[in-house]
C-alpha cells in the first residue's frame, strides 16, 4: 500500500453551496477506482472553481476499502449542547502557516485559547515541538482526521486516563539513532509513566519522501504501509494508540535551507507525516502520531548556528519523539459506533462551540462547521499559502468572524461563551433593523 497526493481542479458549485457532496463527487470521478481519499484541502477557490489537493491511500484490499467510513460522510448534528464551551483549534499541516507552521510554535496561542474555553480540541501540528509538548491541561490531543470526523458528525471523542502506546521505529542503518529513540521511550516510561508495551523495529524501513506541491504546500509519498498494518494486526488488543518514528527522505540541502531561511520555508516533513497519520487513524480508529528520525551523521552534525526561535525546538532535538509520546499518553479514544457516541461523557459535533483556523483555510473541518452551524473564527495574522476567500462561502448571519490575531480570537470566543453578540462590542453599532408587515 502507498500514499500519494493529487491535485484536482473542480468546477464551482452554484453559490458555493453543498460543497461537501460536490467535492466528494468530483474527487471520486477524478481518482483511480482503488484510491481512497484520506486528506482533502481546497488551496484556491474563485467563482469558476476550486483547486483541490487530495491525499490518497492506494493498494488497499477492495473489501477493506469498502468497509471504511468515507471521509466525506456527513451527519448533521440535531442539537448544540451548551453545558460547556469547547473550541476546536486547527493549524493545518504543511501550508506554510506563519504561526504553527514550524515546531510547536502555535502552542502559546493554544494555551491562551484554552484559557477562554472549557476544553480545547487540537492536533499534533499545533503543539508538537520535538522534545517539548506544552499543551494546556484542558486540551485534547487529537489526530487531524479524527477531528475532521468529529466535525463531520461521524465520530466522537472519549477522554481517557491513559493509553498503552505501541511504538514502531525504523530499523535504522545507523544503530545509534534507533537506540536513541528506544532510550527516549524509556525516558517517557520512567518520568511520566508512559505505558509502552513494545517497541517494534520495522525492517525493511517504511519509505517516506517529503515533497512540495505546485502551490508550495508540503506533501509527499509513503510506500510499504502494509508492513505497519501487519505489526498493528499482530499486536491487536495490546495497545490503544500508536507512535511511529521513521526517516523522511528529503534533499540534504533542505535541512540547511530550512534552518537558515528565518522561518520563511515550509516544513518539508509535516505534509507527508499528516498523510501517514490520517491513513492509519482512518484504518484503525486509534490515535496516531509520527516523528521523523535523523537520516545520517551528516544531518546530525550540521552546525546550524542560532536559528529562528520557531525552529529552535527542532534544532536542539535528537529524537523528536517526546512531543508525540506525551500527547498520545492521554489522547482521547475515537468512538464511531452510533449508539456509543450518544453515551454520557462523549464529545461529539453537538459539543463543539466554535472552530478557530488561520484565515483562508478551507478543508473538510471548515466545510463541516459551515454545514453544522458552528461559529468559525479565522485569524488573518496567521498567513499561509492558501488562496481562499472565506467570506465567499454561504455562512449564516454572524457565523463567520474574521479577526486580526489570536488576541482578538480570544475576545470573540469569550463573547460567544458569554452569549454576547461580538459585534455589540464594536462601534459604530449598526442601526436596529425594523420591518413593517401589512396584513390583509
Amino acid at each position: 500500500m502507498n500514499l500519494t497526493e493529487y491535485e484536482i481542479p473542480i468546477p464551482a458549485s452554484p453559490g458555493h453551496r453543498n460543497l461537501i457532496t460536490h467535492i466528494q463527487q468530483a474527487v471520486k470521478a477524478g481518482l483511480k477506482d482503488n484510491a481512497v481519499p484520506v486528506r482533502v484541502a481546497i488551496t484556491q477557490m474563485n467563482d469558476g472553481g476550486y483547486q483541490c489537493e487530495v491525499g490518497t491511500l492506494e493498494g488497499l484490499d477492495p473489501a477493506a476499502a469498502r468497509s471504511l467510513d468515507p471521509i466525506f460522510r456527513f451527519v448533521r448534528r440535531k442539537v448544540e449542547r451548551t453545558d460547556a464551551f469547547n473550541a476546536v483549534f486547527l493549524v493545518p499541516t504543511g501550508i506554510g502557516s506563519d504561526i504553527g507552521g514550524h515546531a510547536g510554535d502555535a502552542t502559546p496561542a493554544a494555551r491562551v485559547l484554552a484559557a477562554a474555553c472549557d476544553r480545547l480540541i487540537t492536533h499534533p501540528n499545533v503543539v508538537n515541538a520535538s522534545e517539548l509538548n506544552e499543551m494546556p491541561e484542558n486540551a485534547l490531543y487529537v489526530e487531524g482526521s479524527a477531528i475532521t470526523r468529529l466535525m463531520m458528525g461521524t465520530a466522537a471523542l472519549q477522554p481517557v486516563r491513559a493509553n498503552r502506546v505501541l511504538m514502531i521505529i525504523d530499523a535504522h542503518e545507523i544503530e545509534m539513532f534507533a537506540n536513541d529513540t528506544v532510550n527516549a521511550v524509556g525516558a517517557a516510561r520512567a518520568t511520566y509513566g508512559l505505558d509502552c508495551p513494545v517497541v517494534v523495529k520495522l525492517d525493511p524501513p517504511l519509505r517516506m519522501e517529503g515533497k512540495f506541491t505546485e502551490t508550495g504546500t508540503a506533501a509527499g509519498e509513503v510506500d510499504g504501509l502494509e508492513r505497519v498494518c501487519a505489526v498493528l494486526d499482530e499486536h491487536q488488543g495490546e495497545f490503544d494508540a500508536m507512535a511511529i518514528a521513521s526517516v523522511i527522505n528529503v534533499d540534504d540541502d533542505y535541512h540547511e535551507k530550512y534552518f537558515h531561511c528565518d522561518g520563511e520555508m515550509t516544513n518539508p516533513w509535516g505534509g507527508v507525516e499528516a498523510m501517514l497519520t490520517h491513513a492509519l487513524t482512518m484504518l484503525y480508529d486509534i490515535p496516531t502520531a509520527h516523528s521523523p528520525m535523523l537520516e545520517s551523521h551528516k544531518v546530525a552534525n550540521f552546525d546550524l548556528g542560532i536559528v529562528d526561535p520557531r525552529l529552535a525546538a527542532e534544532a536542539v532535538a535528537l529524537t523528536f519523539v517526546q512531543c508525540m509520546l506525551k500527547g498520545l499518553h492521554r489522547s482521547p479514544r475515537i468512538v464511531t459506533d452510533a449508539d456509543a457516541m450518544r453515551e454520557a461523557g462523549m464529545l461529539s459535533a453537538a459539543d463543539v462551540s466554535c472552530l478557530v483556523i488561520p484565515d483562508k483555510c478551507v478543508g473538510l473541518p471548515t466545510l463541516a462547521a459551515l454545514e453544522q452551524g458552528i461559529p468559525v473564527i479565522a485569524v488573518r495574522e496567521n498567513t499561509n499559502f492558501m488562496q481562499n476567500d472565506l467570506r465567499a462561502l454561504p455562512w449564516a448571519p454572524g457565523q463567520l468572524h474574521v479577526v486580526g490575531n489570536y488576541w482578538e480570537a480570544v475576545g470573540v470566543m469569550t463573547a460567544l461563551k458569554s452569549g454576547i453578540a461580538p459585534d455589540s462590542l464594536r462601534r459604530p453599532l449598526a442601526v436596529t433593523r425594523v420591518e413593517t408587515r401589512k396584513l390583509d
